[in-house]
């Protein structure tokens, strides 16, 4: 009975090591097949790297209240940042991880006859910024859920695409990229506003800022040339790239 039980024991863990080899082997196939690279995870990141760049930790739903927080203006110049955004009134405006919708109803009045996208990814969040747009009786942003690849929007239907320290948390960084150049229209643009990482008295985590060099390296891999470099606000890059 003893020998039955330990032969059945042996099988058993011989197929869960097989089984579990195998998966390992699927895996590193699988990210032989992507442009990126995995090692351990450090203590804010994924453990998936592009183009060197370990990609960060998302920020959830559950931290929203740090977006609308009332130092945001005084930290970061939100107001000027919005006033750097060169759009025409009939003009259409992604915002990519729109979050609360702290840029995107701003945004709104910068194209009063056009379109801003609230694009966003998380359930709780996509239930507040269509909460917001109600209260707010907004006519112009538009709530688009999103995918970790895709923005889901048309090829050809925007004039730019913007991210507020949200690229360095995107899964898919490449992916997401080629999404946004299909929707964008000929010459447009993407605008990251993103922490300065050449600079260590900018007080956030090292994987949530990023140095314009790695940005241009990703960037230009995906089809886009610097075309503005903003050094005007207190702690962020203001970088706008042009759909090559």
């Amino acid at each position: 009975m003893k020998l039955k039980i330990m032969l059945s024991l042996f099988l058993y863990i011989g197929f869960f090591a097989s089984c579990n080899s195998q998966q390992k082997a699927d895996v590193t196939q699988s990210q032989k097949d992507t442009v990126y690279t995995y090692r351990n995870e450090s203590r804010d990141g994924i453990g998936k790297f592009y183009k060197g760049r370990e990609i960060s930790q998302v920020m959830g739903a559950a931290g929203s209240d740090w977006l609308e927080r009332e130092e945001r203006q005084q930290e970061e110049n939100t107001k000027l940042a919005i006033e750097k955004i060169s759009l025409p009134a009939n003009g259409s405006v992604a915002d990519i991880g729109a979050g609360t919708g702290y840029y995107s109803f701003r945004l709104s009045a910068k194209v009063p006859q056009g379109k801003v996208y609230a694009v966003e990814i998380q359930d709780e969040l996509i239930e507040l910024l269509q909460n917001k747009k109600a209260s707010l009786k907004d006519s112009i942003v538009e709530v688009v859920k999103s995918t970790n690849k895709s923005i889901q929007l048309p090829d050809n239907s925007i004039d730019m695409a913007i991210m507020v320290d949200v690229y360095h948390e995107l899964e898919f960084p490449a992916e997401v990229l080629q999404s946004i150049r299909k929707a964008l229209k000929p010459k447009g643009k993407i605008l990251l506003i993103e922490y300065r990482g050449e600079d260590p008295a900018v007080q956030i985590k090292p994987l949530h800022k990023t140095t314009v060099l790695q940005l241009n390296r990703e960037l230009l891999a995906n089809g886009f040339t610097l075309n503005y470099k903003g050094d005007f606000l207190p702690i962020q890059h203001f970088l706008l790239y042009e759909k090559n």
